[in-house]
């Protein structure tokens, strides 16, 4: 990363917190979804947060996002999570895609780029095959899995669900502490900080505000039912970018732990699904309009990865027709 890159980036750490803004825009009779503004100016950005996260999930990423690509960034948190309403659909993806749509109409946003992590993928496709000059590109962060694109030459959905990773370790009594202290616990399990305003959202409180137990959010059901849905997209009619954690890497609670059985299955575990994302990935890159980046990271490649896949998105920015 650049030196002025750098100080670019730090500037809009320390600009963040007073420029975000959240606002609820109801996308149905029943269901308000929220929507995060952290500002910025220039082109329109939407990011999608993965499975089980609300938009507060980039509340670090987002203002970083915005310096680096000249980017005024949003982010919406799905229906069932967070603080977004819910009412349980028909039909998944198809409501998903219709909420994300009716958020960018309510924000008068043209043509802007969406920026899905994981499951977000399913969301973007399908936006993109029903309307693909709503958009002016996607990027899909560790999202360009069987749910967001399907192929004979790739991976099915199934082989990526028969595959069973580790679970990791409950935090102590002593890291429930504050939501300071889980923080500190979730990032030395997984080797990066999750932004504290994302773990409020994820975690009931005690009354007197310590985190106290992960919520069962009530969208959890329909996102599995994404997971198993026979309804897939065979192309990508949108110039987008596929950034894919290949290989691999296992969060340090696995390396750094004295269970050797754990060790080796990870080591099995993590072997099977880059396989299987390399399949994925090589299917993908016979998709004119897609680019596939590989980087050594995790799941969460754009905490895992960040200054990385901001100098990826940043230059697939740069590639698109002025808005």
């Amino acid at each position: 990363m650049s030196a002025l890159l750098a100080i670019v980036l730090f500037a809009a750490q320390l600009h963040s917190q007073t420029t975000r803004t959240v606002k609820f825009i109801p996308v149905d009779k029943t269901v308000r979804l929220e929507v995060v503004d952290w500002g910025g100016s220039g082109r329109s950005v939407v990011l999608l947060a993965g499975g089980g996260n609300s938009a507060h999930i980039f509340d670090d990423f987002a203002p970083k996002l915005g310096a680096a690509c000249h980017a005024h960034v949003y982010g919406i948190t799905r229906r069932g999570f967070g603080a977004s309403g819910f009412l349980a659909p028909l039909n998944a993806v198809d409501r998903l895609r219709d909420d994300v749509l009716a958020v960018i109409d309510a924000l008068n946003l043209t043509r802007p780029i969406l920026i899905g992590h994981s499951i977000a993928g399913a969301e973007m496709s399908a936006i993109a095959a029903i309307h693909p000059n709503r958009v002016a590109g996607l990027v899909y962060l560790e999202a360009g899995y069987p749910y967001a694109f399907a192929s004979s030459d790739g991976a099915t959905m199934q082989d990526f669900l028969n595959a069973q990773g580790p679970v990791p370790p409950s935090p102590s009594t002593s890291d429930l502490a504050s939501f300071a202290a889980l923080q500190k616990w979730d990032a030395q399990i997984y080797g990066f900080p999750t932004p504290e305003s994302e773990l409020h959202q994820t975690w009931d409180s005690t009354q007197d505000g310590r985190p106290r137990a992960q919520r069962d959010p009530p969208g959890a059901e329909m996102l599995f039912s994404i997971l198993t849905s026979l309804q897939r997209f065979t192309d990508i009619p949108a110039p987008a970018l596929a950034i894919f954690a290949m290989p691999h890497l296992p969060e340090p609670w696995i390396d750094k732990g004295p269970d050797n059985e754990v060790r080796q299955a990870a080591k099995t575990y993590f072997a099977a699904i880059d396989a299987l994302a390399e399949r994925q990935a090589e299917a993908l890159e016979h998709v004119r309009t897609v680019r596939v980046v590989r980087l050594r990271g995790m799941h969460y490649i754009f905490l895992s990865n960040e200054s990385e896949v901001l100098r990826e998105i940043r230059a697939f920015l740069a590639s698109l027709p002025p808005a």
